[in-house]
């Protein structure tokens, strides 16, 4: 995945604070236990859930029943936000993913996330890939890649804003 545009917002932070290196914060994405999805109502309502998710091939990845209120989301809208970070106010590093979300289906992939899932979460989340999804006991569940638009790190110690803004390649 190509580095991304990288700059900070100096209004945001303290005066000596430089940017978080991309490294850094997607170092940070892919240890992440906890996420937390934000997806639009098809009336234009706000709808966030807590989740977890896989970073892979430089993109998070998530899994929704087809029947749950976020799949049923994005069905009708793709554009999600996708947040994790520490509760703490001194110390840590938050970071919010714009992006737009595709299913995965490739049977390979899905294999190779279910490893992933399984890797990072333990064999409590085992999954079996069965009709172009997951299978792990409570129905079949979609997978969704969010390629990221836009992504930001809020460090906290020193207060910094960085900002990443991805190439639009095929979009």
């Amino acid at each position: 995945m190509p580095v991304p545009t990288t700059d900070i917002d100096p209004r945001y932070g303290e005066p000596d604070a430089t940017p978080t290196p991309w490294e850094t914060t997607e170092q940070r994405l892919a240890d992440a236990e906890v996420y937390w999805l934000s997806t639009v109502r098809p009336d234009g309502r706000p709808h966030v859930t807590s989740l977890i998710s896989v970073w892979r091939g430089g993109a998070a990845h998530v899994c929704a029943g087809p029947h749950e209120r976020k799949a049923r989301n994005l069905a009708e809208n793709p554009h999600v936000v996708l947040t994790t970070g520490t509760p703490d106010l001194h110390g840590g590093l938050d970071v919010v993913v714009e992006g737009r979300v595709e299913r995965v289906t490739d049977t390979d992939e899905l294999k190779a996330l279910a490893a992933a899932w399984e890797e990072k979460y333990g064999v409590e989340w085992h999954f079996d890939v069965l009709d172009g999804g997951f299978e792990g006991g409570g129905g079949l569940a979609y997978v969704y890649r969010i390629e990221p638009t836009t992504a930001f790190a809020f460090g906290k110690a020193p207060y910094s804003q960085t900002r990443y803004r991805f190439a639009e390649v095929g979009r």
